[in-house]
């Protein structure tokens, strides 16, 4: 078997191609991947024409009204994105003392996430090594995943429906999600709010509430007491969601530890049913292809720690 350094392709290949390919499949086609990168629209075309043919393959189905990645130009785009992101942490695993740690810590979030352990654990990670940096998005539970397969962050932390590939998951912390009115609903402050109540009334939630996504609980419990088909509106973040609610768009489905504060203040009621209601794992994601500096190892180090030593019962917030 040949060497990876006796192989003749990743030699010859100009390297500049992926990037540029990548761009053009994150911006949606030529000209916005022209104008990204500050190039003319002709280059970017010559660039992906040698590209295929150095590949072989066909990787962009273009035409003056279309645009579509083929099957196997999803694939490069896969690998370009982790070579891309292997690059990027090049600076951090080069940086630093050796008898230190320092370095990058990049960590994706879906909105609604809210734990006090993994809170702790973060101050005190940052207590004990002040010199490390840290960067936190806050996207859908999909491009946490996404983000994680292309090796453009150390962690993520999202809803599941089912366990991605070549990813590591652990569950971070279970929460039970409860419905909630804004004070200009008709049931805002009533005490004798029956299930039968909520039918027909329109209804706002997350991206991911679909009767096949990661709330499809949420969505189920909607639908079993006859809330009106369709969501009137949807937002990946939780405080559009809350938002939306408050200005009586429509009920919303709210962890209840994260609606808590907001009932005390009148902001928020929360309406039936108040037991049995859906349980939702938050889970904690990492790429075990990525290499990792210092930070990251430790981090997630003391992280393993504390969802070893503390059983989930304990994070599980009702």
């Amino acid at each position: 078997m040949k060497q990876h350094y006796e192989q003749r392709f990743p030699w010859t290949l100009d390297w500049n191609l992926l990037r540029t390919f990548m761009v053009v499949v994150e911006e949606g086609g030529i000209t916005p991947a022209a104008n990204f990168l500050g190039l003319k629209q002709p280059t970017i075309s010559s660039a992906l024409k040698r590209l295929e043919t150095a590949m072989g393959r066909r990787l962009i189905n273009r035409s003056p009204t279309h645009f579509s990645v083929t099957p196997l130009g999803q694939v490069l785009y896969a690998e370009a994105s982790s070579i891309f992101g292997t690059v990027a942490q090049l600076p951090n695993l080069m940086s630093g003392p050796d008898d230190q740690v320092t370095g990058h810590v990049s960590i994706a979030v879906a909105s609604h996430v809210v734990s006090p352990h993994f809170d702790s654990v973060l101050e005190r990670f940052n207590a004990g090594y002040p010199q490390v940096t840290y960067s936190i998005s806050t996207v859908d539970s999909a491009e946490v995943v996404a983000r994680l397969h292309q090796n453009r962050t150390t962690l993520g932390i999202c809803l599941l429906q089912e366990q991605p590939n070549r990813l590591v998951s652990r569950v971070l912390y279970r929460e039970f999600f409860g419905f909630y009115c804004g004070p200009l609903h008709r049931l805002f402050g009533r005490d004798d709010i029956r299930l039968a109540d909520l039918r027909n009334e329109n209804a706002v939630s997350f991206q991911t509430d679909e009767v096949d996504g990661p709330l499809f609980a949420v969505a189920g419990l909607r639908k079993q007491v006859g809330m009106k088909p369709g969501l009137k509106g949807i937002s990946s973040s939780l405080p559009e969601v809350r938002r939306m609610i408050i200005s009586n768009i429509g009920i919303g489905a709210l962890p209840v530890h994260v609606a808590q504060k907001d009932v005390q203040l009148k902001q928020l009621w929360q309406l039936p049913p108040y037991t049995n209601m859906p349980a939702v794992d938050i889970h904690l994601l990492t790429n075990p292809r990525r290499t990792m500096n210092r930070a990251e190892t430790t981090l997630l180090a003391m992280l393993d720690a504390e969802l070893t030593s503390v059983p989930l019962d304990e994070r599980t917030y009702r």
